[in-house]
């Protein structure tokens, strides 16, 4: 299809379709419309056809632009599908004469009747709607659900949608909606009284039409005379073989596609208008796209496709074979000219043909406050009120009532016989530490206008319960956002490899206890294909694996494809021989690649064809990053803790998730240097392309393919993102250094230990640091301390900052490399911030320099080691937050020297002679007449600070200090801080 549009007419190939909606067959030659939808397969759509007529019951294009092939089909059927459309388009008024009557169809996507159950929620106020109650829907075709099942009920409280009732065109009276007379009298006397008809002055304006490019009647009907006289030619030319009409094409150099309808489109256009010439920028052939002009179907590189469009391409004079001239009289009569094709221009209301659920900033609707809103509760034990009055009344405040505990619920409500008993409830709170609170607890949220987390610990009538905050949180966000798409996998699902052979069973093979990878050789057969194409809107895979009965001679192909991160997909295992196995995995190696197994060393990447990723699953991870043990420990508890938090695997997982990395197809620890390294590359390569004055897009596309492709991401079914922005390329280079430093960490973690000793001490030898906790009584600890208090910036105000731990560190042989710049009289004692995840790579192999490959981009005085005398500047680079308040900062004594000073940015490549490091310059910095200088004669910068007299002459709010040499930085301290946000 290619066209990625929702929707497609055309004539029916064949008699086999049969429709989506009344199920009988769709004959052949008759008008047939399509709902294109995702499909739950693999990587790409499906095709859901309808007859004509039943397709507007299910489907609501908006525009003709939203339909694929719709100017190849005959003149007076375009124009019947046209007023299908408007007339589904018409409000949904009463009796206004300027605005048009609606006919049946403008209320065929409403309904109105009482709620059957307590489980819809109002998309307006996003409040349960409680049984019994009126609802009213009204049906949504755009999101995945209703794209897919040709229109889902979206309900609202009758109030709710009263109020936004002009966003879906509804100004009729409300007894116009489908299921009025279904009501009581009272309820029909309240809803006419709630909807009454909007008169014609009181009427908004009307919705904005889709832009469509205006056709005059004269070029209308020269459209219309080009159609017919496409059609009798069509007519004429279905009476020759494919092959003929194959080589009708060929013999005039035209592009050749799939199908016998699609090779009578290409010929009808080029005997009628003329044979199309190539593409003047790659010379790939042209094809006609309805709406939108003739499109190059050629490559610009193996990864990217031409998107040159011509609307009015250079043609030559159709010519036909002297051989078919003598066959058929039509051909022989034919007169080849050279015209334009006239086509109206039509946007799509949308591009994409599958939607997540609507996702929402908020309420559309203010119901007053809610403050159960997108909170869970289970009732446990007999209650005081009757228990479905209870439940109503949560409901009326926002929340909901479940069977069973979660994590996410946000408290039980029981009474101490309850507890007693010790019910499953009261089991599943306890296991989970949520409160039980007290039956009163709803009584006394009525008066809350937020979420009243500090109510669940003041009404707690049980000895436990945790900080509510997170969970209840993680429940509001949960219900107040349908973003999640139904082929989305769930983040909580964990894969145990089975590592044996050649490498890692995969485990949807089902044989991961019974066979391994068969390896012959240096050869393992296993291998994992993939493919980002954003233009084509995939991400792609496709795994192929030969097994082996771990004790008989058995053997088994498996084979596994599908969108990364999501369930769309599909596997298949085949038990066969073992030289079937490999030469239909050869074959399927070929196939999906376009290279020989055997030349797999010297890949060359083909258009289409998907690239191998280097993934090293050697490894058997189901243990790693276990730190608990029945060993004891030799360390100091906040040197434990120190420990558990840098060596902290799923806060690892979890950077990754946040940074769209597919943890499946690229694990912690499968990560090649030589990828990150190419990875780098091509974000360099993509910075140099969009700072040019004229950024060519294919080129972006380009490199944004390779990117995605070379490190494997999970967009879900969102289209991947181009790489066409400063802000986009940094974010992923950040990503990229936070992979090296978990790839250090892991690599750590997967080490062979001494079994004898508690992980914890074997990890702490492994950083080759010495690390102590300095007493809080200590002087050092009372200077660090008022450094935090006194540069905190103005501009940081929305935390504070706690120290929980001072750890004095020292870095194997850093002691030593620092030796030559220790007698500089320039030293500093200064601040440098990083995530958490950071410090097993910083701790064991000290603050490094971004690679050569790495792009210039978020350097502002080049490559090198970042340092600041503001605590809060360094503060924001531990990428805290409310529910991750813990950050690690390292206190180093930096060897500054001569300083080269800057007021504003300025890439530096290599200092002036005679200089050391660069300074820049900030508005505001520590005053100096209060620095302390340690007896080893480096200044600590703890003074207050103050603001530049000539502060407009700098960029920089604060200073920074940039060194270019590793061996100019001696860690001195890391300290263990707390975040406490303010908001």
């Amino acid at each position: 299809m290619g066209d990625h549009l929702p929707f497609r007419v055309e004539y029916a190939k064949t008699g086999r379709a049969s429709c989506k909606s009344c199920k009988s067959p769709i004959a052949k030659d008759s008008l047939r419309l399509a709902k294109i939808v995702q499909s739950p397969f693999h990587d790409g759509v499906m095709t859901n056809w309808f007859h004509s007529n039943c397709f507007f019951l299910k489907s609501n294009p908006r525009t003709v632009g939203d339909i694929g092939n719709f100017d190849n089909i005959r003149w007076e059927d375009q124009q019947m599908i046209k007023e299908k459309i408007e007339s589904c388009s018409t409000p949904a008024v009463g009796d206004s004469k300027s605005r048009k009557r609606p006919n049946s169809n403008a209320f065929k996507d409403y309904k109105i009747e009482y709620a059957k159950s307590n489980r819809s929620v109002c998309i307006g106020c996003e409040a349960p709607i409680i049984k019994d109650q009126i609802r009213i829907s009204k049906k949504d075709y755009d999101s995945e659900k209703g794209a897919k099942y040709g229109g889902i009920d979206r309900w609202h409280h009758s109030e709710c949608f009263a109020k936004i009732r002009d966003t879906y065109n509804f100004f009729a009276t409300g007894d116009c909606l489908p299921g009025f007379k279904t009501l009581q009298k009272d309820d029909k006397a309240l809803i006419k009284k709630l909807l009454p008809e909007v008169k014609n002055d009181d009427l908004p304006p009307a919705a904005k039409k889709i832009k469509v490019e205006k056709v005059d009647s004269k070029e209308e009907k020269t459209m219309k005379d080009q159609n017919k006289k496409m059609y009798d030619l069509r007519d004429q030319l279905s009476s020759l073989s494919k092959k003929e009409l194959i080589s009708l094409l060929d013999y005039n150099a035209q592009y050749i596609p799939q199908g016998e309808s699609n090779l009578l489109d290409m010929l009808c256009d080029s005997m009628t208008f003329g044979a199309l010439s190539c593409c003047a920028k790659c010379s790939g052939q042209l094809k006609f796209r309805s709406g939108v002009g003739y499109k190059c179907r050629g490559d610009l590189t193996e990864w990217t496709k031409c998107e040159e469009i011509y609307t009015n391409p250079k043609r030559t004079k159709f010519i036909i074979s002297p051989e078919l001239k003598e066959r058929y009289e039509f051909l022989k009569n034919y007169k080849p000219k050279v015209e334009q094709r006239l086509f109206q221009i039509t946007a799509p209301s949308t591009s994409s043909m599958v939607k997540k659920e609507d996702t929402t900033d908020g309420p559309k609707v203010d119901c007053g406050p809610l403050p159960l809103r997108g909170m869970q509760f289970v009732i446990a034990g007999k209650t005081t009120k009757n228990k479905d009055l209870l439940k109503t009344e949560i409901m009326k405040l926002g929340g909901t009532v479940t069977s069973k505990v979660n994590e996410n619920t946000a408290a039980v409500i029981g009474n101490e016989n309850a507890i007693k008993r010790d019910s499953a409830a009261i089991e599943a709170a306890r296991k989970f530490d949520i409160q039980v609170v007290s039956e009163d607890f709803v009584d006394e949220a009525k008066d809350y206008k937020d979420t009243p987390i500090s109510l669940i610990t003041k009404k707690n009538i049980c000895d436990w319960g945790g900080d509510p905050t997170t969970r209840v949180n993680a429940s509001i966000q949960k219900s107040s956002s349908r973003g999640k798409s139904m082929y989305e996998k769930s983040s909580g699902s964990k894969i145990k490899l089975q590592v044996k052979g050649g490498g890692a069973v995969d485990p949807d093979s089902g044989l991961e206890d019974i066979a391994h990878v068969y390896q012959c050789g240096d050869n393992k057969y296993t291998v994992t294909l993939g493919i980002t194409d954003i233009q084509a809107k995939k991400n792609s895979f496709y795994k192929l694996q030969i097994l082996k009965h771990d004790n008989k001679n058995k053997y088994w192909l498996f084979r596994s494809w599908g969108r990364i991160g999501t369930s769309i997909g599909g596997n298949k295992l085949d038990n066969e021989d073992l030289d079937y196995c490999i030469a239909e995995f050869e074959r399927l190696y070929e196939e999906k690649s376009g290279n020989e197994w055997r030349n797999r060393k010297s890949f060359v990447k083909k258009p289409h064809m998907l690239y191998p990723l280097d993934i090293d699953d050697g490894l058997d991870d189901s243990n790693i990053g276990n730190l608990k043990s029945n060993i004891e420990s030799q360390l100091k508890k906040p040197v434990q803790d120190l420990l558990s938090l840098i060596f902290d695997i799923n806060m690892m997982k979890k950077l990754l998730t946040e940074y769209e990395i597919d943890t499946e197809k690229m694990p912690l620890g499968k990560l090649s240097k030589k990828q990150l390294q190419q990875a780098y590359s091509i974000l360099t390569e993509l910075q140099q392309i969009i700072n040019r004055e004229n950024p060519e897009r294919m080129l972006i596309v380009d490199a944004s393919n390779r990117f995605y492709t070379l490190v494997p991401h999970n967009f879900g079914i969102a289209d991947p993102p181009l790489l066409d922005n400063d802000a986009a390329i940094k974010a992923k280079c950040e990503m990229l250094d936070a992979l090296i430093e978990m790839e250090i960490a892991y690599n750590l973690l997967s080490a062979p230990t001494d079994n004898q000793k508690n992980p914890l001490d074997a990890h702490y030898e492994q950083l080759k640091t010495d690390i102590d906790v300095l007493d809080k009584s200590s002087e050092e600890f009372k200077i660090i301390q008022q450094y935090t208090k006194n540069t905190h910036g103005s501009t940081h105000a929305h935390y504070d900052l706690e120290i929980d731990d001072v750890f004095v560190i020292k870095r194997r042989g850093e002691e030593e490399r620092y030796k030559p710049f220790k007698k500089l009289s320039n030293k500093k004692l200064l601040w440098h911030g990083s995530r958490t995840t950071n410090y097993a790579g910083i701790l064991s192999q000290g603050l490094r320099i971004a690679p050569p490959e790495a792009p210039v981009t978020g350097y502002m005085f080049g490559k090198g080691i970042y340092f600041a005398d503001m605590v809060s500047k360094s503060a924001n680079y531990c990428c805290t937050n409310a529910t991750n308040s813990t950050g690690l900062l390292l206190l180093c004594e930096v060897a500054c020297g001569k300083m080269y000073e800057r007021t504003k940015a300025d890439y530096i490549e290599k200092l002036p002679k005679g200089y050391h490091s660069t300074f820049g310059m900030g508005r505001s910095y520590p005053d100096p007449a209060s620095s302390h200088l340690t007896k080893d004669k480096v200044e600590i910068p703890y003074g207050l600070p103050i603001t530049r007299s000539d502060a407009d002459n700098y960029n920089l709010l604060y200073n920074e200090y940039i060194v270019y040499d590793v061996a100019q930085v001696k860690a001195q301290y890391l300290v263990r801080m707390k975040f406490n946000y303010k908001f």
